[in-house]
C-alpha cells in the first residue's frame, strides 16, 4: 500500500505515523528525542527513527514509503528545508530536509512548522473539515496559530503568519520572550495560567490543569486567574476576527483539555466583544497531540502532488 512517513519532532518526544493518501493511519509510533544528550543526539534520533519507520513500512505494508514529512518547532525555512532555530532542541540552520533525504535513499521530504502543520491537519481531517477559512490556535507552553484558507495554510510573506500569541492584548503588560510586553501568550498560555495559579494558591508546583480543576470546584482565586486568561484570549480572537474574518476558530493545545471549563466562558467573552464582526464558531481541536504528525504526512502527499504537476 502506498504510504508516507509522517513525523512530528517535539521538545522531548517524537510522534510518527505511516499515512495513506486518504489520511488514514497505517501505523503509529513514538520515541524520545534524546534532547538531554545534545543537538547531535537529537538529529541522530530523528534520522534513525525515520529509517526505522521506512523499514516498518516495507515489512508490514509490503512497500517503501514514497515520501516523508516532518514537523519541527521554532523558526524554519520551509522553501529550502532548513530548521533555522529551535531553542528547545538547540539547533541552528540545520539542513533537515537534505539530511533526511539522504538517510532515506533520496526520498522526497517536506518540512513544516509544527503548529502550522497541526493546523493543516485540523483543517483537512479534523475540526475544520469542510471549512473554507479558519484560525487554529494552539494553547501550550506558548501560543501559536495557523491561518487556514481552502485546505491550505497561509504562512505569510516571511513565514510568520498566524502568530497570534504575539499579538499585544495588554499594552505594557508582562514581558514576553519575543521582547514585547503584554503579548497574548504571557496571559493565556498554559504556562501563563500555571504561573498565575501557583502564585495565587501558594503551591509552586500547581499547573494549569490544577487551576481548571479548582475552577470547577468553585475556588474564587482560580476563577479570577481563569477569567484573566479567558478575557485575554477573547481579546486576541476578536482582533484576529477583525483582520481575518474566519468562519471557525479551532482551539487546541494543553489548555483546551479543560473542555467546557474553557470553551463556555470563552464563547461568551468573544460574543460580548464583537461589534460589527460576524461571530466565528469556536470549537475544540479534534486531533489533539497527533495533529502535527498527521499534518506532516499531508505535507508529504502535497509535495508528491506538486512534483507530479510541476
Amino acid at each position: 500500500m502506498k504510504h508516507v512517513i509522517a513525523l512530528d519532532v517535539g521538545g522531548t518526544g517524537m510522534k510518527a505515523a505511516l499515512l495513506a493518501q486518504d489520511g488514514s493511519v497505517l501505523l503509529e509510533a513514538r520515541r524520545p528525542t534524546g534532547r538531554e544528550h545534545g543537538t547531535d543526539a537529537v538529529v541522530a534520533a530523528i534520522l534513525d527513527f525515520a529509517a526505522e519507520l521506512a523499514d516498518e513500512g516495507r515489512t508490514r505494508l509490503g512497500s517503501a514509503p514514497v515520501a516523508a514529512g516532518v514537523a519541527v518547532p521554532g523558526t524554519i525555512d520551509e522553501k529550502n528545508g532548513i530548521a533555522v532555530f529551535s531553542a528547545n532542541l538547540g539547533w541552528r540552520d540545520l539542513p533537515l530536509r537534505k539530511l533526511l533525504g539522504e538517510r532515506l535513499g533520496g526520498l522526497p521530504v517536506a518540512l513544516g512548522h509544527d503548529v502550522r502543520t497541526g493546523g493543516l491537519a485540523e483543517g483537512r481531517i479534523g475540526a475544520g473539515r469542510g471549512v473554507g477559512r479558519f484560525l487554529f490556535v494552539a494553547l501550550g507552553t506558548g501560543i501559536a496559530g495557523a491561518i487556514g484558507i481552502d485546505g491550505r495554510i497561509e504562512a505569510g510573506a516571511h513565514g510568520y503568519g498566524g502568530e497570534i500569541g504575539h499579538v499585544v492584548v495588554r499594552p505594557g503588560g508582562p514581558a514576553c520572550g519575543c521582547g514585547a510586553r503584554g503579548c497574548l501568550e504571557t496571559l493565556a498560555s498554559a504556562s501563563a495560567v500555571s504561573r498565575a495559579w501557583a502564585a495565587a494558591c501558594g503551591d509552586p508546583d500547581a499547573d494549569a490543569a490544577a487551576c481548571a480543576a479548582a475552577v470547577e470546584a468553585g475556588d474564587p482565586r482560580a476563577a479570577e486567574v481563569w477569567r484573566t486568561a479567558v478575557d485575554a484570549l477573547a481579546d486576541g480572537i476578536v482582533l484576529a476576527q477583525s483582520l481575518l474574518d474566519p468562519s471557525t476558530v479551532i482551539v487546541g493545545g494543553g489548555l483546551a483539555e479543560a473542555g467546557d471549563t474553557l470553551f463556555t466562558p470563552l464563547r461568551t467573552a468573544v460574543s460580548e466583544r464583537l461589534t460589527f464582526q460576524m461571530p466565528p464558531v469556536v470549537v475544540p481541536a479534534e486531533l489533539r497531540d497527533t495533529a502535527a504528525s498527521l499534518g506532516a504526512g499531508l505535507l508529504a502527499w502535497d509535495l508528491l502532488s506538486t512534483e507530479v504537476t510541476a
